[in-house]
């Protein structure tokens, strides 16, 4: 039986609670479990993400900041078992620490990542990308306070998407999903002011962790709106391929900044997004890349 999508339905749904996702459980030298707070029977990629940071950065010592993270999911994960991440430690130089990270599930490998690690230091500094004026994400309503009330009746989607993400996230422009929905095309672009729900203390190691949770959202789906097409389009077969994370300076993940997403190639059944995220300066505080698997079925 399905549950009538209203705005009160969408209000009373408990969130993830990213806090507890993100602190890993040590059960042996460089090895950690992590454990997913969802009903869905796949894990969200971006705890893969979040949780393989953690791991890494606990091998890792505290005057060193990740500076980027790069991942390959192997296989789903599933939400009912925990996950152990086994930290290989590759390098410890004078300036950067690299790791490995095996996320392994059931005795088999589910996700892969590298992540390097430097000691802060001061150099030339500027920035291409440039992101224009967005509205204030105070002054902005939740998504499901901006539907219709017959996109909202048709929005089942959202139910999954706050249930077993549990991210905040507004809209300064109409969301390329809704057109898409509507059977319009769109530029192969889309951004969102996003943070975690939940304060997360202040271990810059936990918020660089809880930005890689969030960089997943939406990610991929910036390279269908120029084919009018949504990831609920039926015949649809999506799958992250892998992921990268490039941190420029520290943040606070609880706290709003705008992820600007780009579509820039689909061919081949795949497509592949860029992102970045500006605090509200316009300062670039991170990049992201993605490739996925956008294949259509009949």
């Amino acid at each position: 039986m399905s549950i009538a999508v209203t705005v009160e339905t969408l209000a009373s749904i408990p969130r993830p609670p990213v806090g507890q996702i993100l602190s890993l459980e040590n059960v042996g030298y460089d090895a950690f479990r992590g454990s997913a707070y969802t009903q869905a029977p796949r894990i969200y990629g971006g705890q893969a993400l979040g949780q393989s940071l953690v791991a890494a950065g606990l091998t890792v010592d505290r005057d060193r900041q990740v500076h980027s993270l790069h991942g390959h999911f192997v296989h789903p994960g599933r939400s009912d078992t925990p996950v152990d991440y086994h930290v290989e430690r590759l390098r410890d130089g004078g300036s950067f620490t690299t790791r490995q990270v095996r996320a392994v599930q059931n005795d088999r490998t589910i996700f892969l990542a590298t992540a390097s690690f430097q000691r802060p230091e001061k150099g030339l500094e500027h920035q291409t990308p440039v992101s224009a004026p967005a509205t204030p994400p105070e002054e902005l309503p939740r998504l499901e306070d901006s539907l219709s009330e017959e996109e909202l009746s048709e929005a089942t989607w959202l139910l999954p998407l706050l249930t077993n993400i549990g991210v905040e996230f507004r809209f300064p422009e109409e969301y390329p999903r809704l057109a898409n929905r509507r059977g319009e095309s769109r530029p192969p672009r889309q951004r969102a002011w996003i943070r975690t729900p939940e304060r997360l203390g202040d271990d810059i190691l936990v918020h660089a962790a809880g930005f890689a949770y969030c960089s997943d959202l939406f990610l991929l789906s910036a390279a269908l709106p120029p084919h009018g097409r949504h990831i609920d389009t039926p015949g649809l077969q999506l799958a992250s391929l892998d992921h990268t994370v490039w941190w420029h300076a520290p943040f606070r993940a609880d706290e709003w900044h705008l992820y600007e997403q780009h579509g820039y190639r689909m061919g081949g059944g795949r497509g592949l997004s860029r992102g970045y995220l500006f605090d509200r300066d316009g300062n670039l505080l991170a990049s992201t890349a993605q490739e996925g698997l956008l294949r259509f079925r009949d």
